[in-house]
């Protein structure tokens, strides 16, 4: 008789993009963030939701779970927030007042919140926040041994860590401490910039190939820059230590300009700011990364927090770094903390020496063609139904066509990139398709660039790549001039590549369309509209479809047509479905 399957339920909620995941022995079966279910972009509530989508696929309940983690300590986290007001004091008193609401009111009693959302009983395992995103970095990897750096805004204290794992075990041996981060000088340039702090950096990073880096000199009167990648801020140029802004007027008078605002015309300066920032940024992440392979000789090095999402920084680890073998953990930032406090408890405390490499990110809700076919019908929506085969051809001719097809199939990505199961797809041959799904689908800035998917057959054929990149993590030169819809200003791309084992149903429409064009490229970027998440249901897909000019639908085998299609009067019908008829 088999033993009985051990359960860990990992979470990470209530600073940005809750989330949870589940484990069986160990194996991670499901993630999701909290963000797809309830539609609120980013949302940082108890992930009620994702929770509860966990147990349903683990085919379980609450009471078979053996253990429930939590990424960080919420306890560290609160001296640490009382020791930057105490130091600020009386600076901080409006930010004090709200922050102590907030901590007083649920985040410091944890423990009270997890048990009385869950209705579970047994104690609750805190990971601090670094180790949280070391152990999801590492554990997921390939690697038997591997040096671990974690870079993100702050967790309790740390703002940076170095570690180094072997088997089960996994230890943080240096660390970068608050106010000093990288990752806060990231987001206070972003919101410098007049873009969404802890949201839109990597807008930031896109825009800077636009740029030059003519400020770098002035950047690093702020930030001091150690040979060993460590930093120190001046902190009279920073608030967000004390305040509700990120920086001072001392910031503004350096660099001469006021903030942006929202929507405001986005200058050369700004351009040249980015370029900027991302050139510091990639100097100290290449040398942290040297220092830690000095620390600890191995070619393996596994990345993890919010700063490894900058796929442009990782590549300079890979190509101009010590390290031979690089993994990121494709939901780097906090949602992935939820699989770290959960593999970190099973492998590291429980000594648990069965290793799970992470095989792929598919591991949302996936929805039945009976589920899709019922919606289609309710609404009357026509609709074809092909089989696999034929349906591959013809979302293939469909982008050979110049179609914008929007792709639904599968159980959805974990993380927060679209990888070919909540895509949207056009041809990276037209140049123009850049601004057209831009402007009229996505509802974003132009200078916004796509991310191409390559059969990663022919990956090196198409970049100057040699390792497969299937998390969207890394960016390379583009060879081609023939898809000019996924290449960045500066010759670059930030791409996917998919083999037929990865998600054989995404490869062979690609495969399919490489066969009638010989261009082995599609373009592929997330499945939503500016300031929504990537959609999960039949439902969300449907209703983006209604709102944006996407010429097919595509929801498993279910194909619709959007000149058959009445979009105004569904519109309607969706809202009065949403808000009532009264």
């Amino acid at each position: 008789m088999d033993p009985k399957p051990l359960y860990t339920l990992g979470l990470s909620c209530f600073y940005h993009d809750s989330a949870a995941c589940i484990l069986r022995n160990g194996e991670l079966l499901a993630a999701a963030g909290e963000e797809r279910f309830t539609r609120i972009k980013h949302d940082d509530h108890f992930p009620k939701n994702a929770v509860d989508y966990c147990l349903k696929e683990a085919g379980i309940t609450v009471n078979d779970l053996n253990y429930v983690c939590f990424y960080e300590k919420p306890f560290l986290k609160f001296e640490r927030l009382l020791k930057s007001y105490i130091h600020t004091w009386p600076r901080g008193l409006v930010s004090f007042v709200k922050s102590m609401r907030v901590w007083l009111g649920k985040k410091l009693w944890m423990g009270s919140v997890i048990k009385k959302n869950l209705g579970w009983k047994g104690e609750i395992c805190y990971v601090p926040h670094h180790l949280s995103h070391a152990a999801s970095a590492y554990y997921p990897s390939p690697f038997s041994e591997a040096v671990i750096l974690t870079l993100d805004g702050v967790g309790e204290f740390s703002t940076a860590s170095i570690g180094y794992a072997k088997r089960t075990e996994l230890l943080i041996d240096e660390e970068l401490v608050f106010p000093h981060s990288l990752g806060l000088l990231y987001s206070a340039v972003t919101y410098y910039m007049g873009f969404k702090v802890n949201s839109a950096e990597y807008k930031v990073m896109g825009l800077s190939p636009y740029g030059k880096p003519i400020f770098v000199d002035q950047i690093k009167k702020v930030v001091k820059v150690f040979d060993d990648g460590s930093i120190k801020l001046d902190m009279r140029y920073f608030a967000y230590e004390y305040g509700l802004t990120m920086i001072t007027n001392e910031f503004e008078k350096l660099f001469g300009h006021p903030t942006r605002h929202e929507g405001e015309k986005l200058e050369q300066f700004h351009m040249d700011m980015a370029a900027s920032l991302q050139a510091i940024t990639e100097e100290i992440v290449l040398k942290m990364a040297n220092h830690a392979y000095e620390k600890h000789p191995c070619d393996n090095l596994c990345l993890a927090g919010g700063v490894a999402l900058n796929c442009v920084a990782n590549s300079r680890v890979l190509n101009d770094g010590k390290f031979k073998n690089l993994f990121i953990f494709p939901a780097a930032g906090d949602a992935g903390g939820a699989v770290g406090a959960a593999t970190y408890v099973y492998h590291h405390i429980l000594k648990k020496t069965d290793r799970h490499p992470l095989k792929n990110v598919y591991l949302g809700p996936q929805y039945s063609h009976k589920e899709i076919q019922n919606l289609l019908k309710k609404h009357q929506i026509p609709f074809e139904h092909l089989e696999d085969e034929p349906l591959f051809t013809k979302i293939a001719d469909y982008i050979n066509e110049d179609k914008v097809v929007g792709l639904f199939q599968g159980r959805m990505e974990f993380g927060p990139r679209a990888l070919g199961n909540r895509s949207i797809l056009g041809d990276a041959r037209k140049k123009e398709n850049w601004q057209r799904v831009n402007l009229k689908i996505k509802f974003r800035e132009s200078f916004r660039p796509f991310a191409p998917t390559v059969m990663e057959d022919h990956l090196s054929e198409v970049y100057d790549l040699k390792v497969p990149t299937q998390y969207m993590l890394l960016t390379a030169q583009t060879k081609s001039k023939d898809i000019p819809a996924t290449t960045h200003v500066d010759g670059s791309a930030r791409i996917q590549s998919v083999s037929s084992e990865q998600n054989h149903r995404y490869y062979r429409i690609i495969e399919e369309f490489y066969k009638k064009t010989g261009c082995p490229v599609v373009i592929n970027t997330s499945f939503n509209v500016r300031g929504e998440p990537i959609v999960c249901s039949p439902e969300d897909a449907l209703k983006c479809f209604l709102r944006t000019d996407i010429d097919i639908l595509v929801l498993e085998n279910c194909v619709i047509h959007a000149n058959q299609v009445d979009k105004t009067t569904l519109r309607s019908q969706f809202v009065l479905e949403t808000f009532g008829d009264d």
